[in-house]
């Protein structure tokens, strides 16, 4: 926890609490030499936001890298583990339909179409008619899909328990409440 005043920031860092599992205080980082650039050039102008945000900016660019790492180890790109990852997540028969799978993953209809023809290509998905729809097309995923996704899951996952390693089981719940209570607004 930080001081939230503009003089806190002004006279440097005070940390109330510790963030690691250490005892010792956490060392400043690139974050806490831009804020005291500012707060030196506009001492009146309150950066306490930014230590927050160029954080989070700064480990997403971070968690982009590693996540892009853990899936090149098991032949993919991201986006071929964001379709994959929404069929495994619909649970058996793992399919859904192309307009659905736009929806979730924020893309045109021509991105869709492009990406499934990519991934049918590689054998990871295969189309079939819609049991619903006679028009319709439903996107399932093949045995070597799942197979692929399940394991850069795993991958995935143990890369991400590495970046909250410095912190203990306690902290990573409360900074997971925390960005949910600023997501939440902005999601919806």
């Amino acid at each position: 926890m930080r001081p939230r005043t503009r003089a806190g920031a002004r006279a440097g860092i005070t940390y109330l609490g510790d963030v690691t599992k250490s005892t010792s205080l956490p060392r400043r980082d690139e974050v806490d030499q831009i804020t005291q650039a500012w707060a030196e050039v506009l001492p009146d102008l309150d950066t306490s936001p930014m230590e927050v945000f160029s954080r989070v900016s700064r480990l997403a660019r971070q968690l982009d890298l590693r996540r892009r790492q853990a899936f090149l180890a098991h032949g993919l790109e991201p986006w071929e583990f964001d379709v994959l990852s929404a069929l495994r997540r619909a649970g058996a028969p793992y399919s859904a339909t192309p307009g659905s799978l736009m929806t979730e993953l924020l893309v045109s209809s021509g991105t869709m179409t492009n990406r499934i023809d990519r991934l049918e290509d590689q054998g990871l998905v295969v189309r079939s008619p819609s049991p619903h729809d006679r028009r319709g097309v439903q996107v399932s995923l093949t045995d070597a899909g799942k197979e692929r996704v399940d394991h850069a899951l795993g991958e995935l996952v143990r890369v991400e328990r590495d970046l909250l390693a410095p912190l203990d089981d306690a902290h990573r719940d409360e900074l997971a409440n925390l960005l949910r209570r600023v997501l939440i607004p902005l999601d919806s």
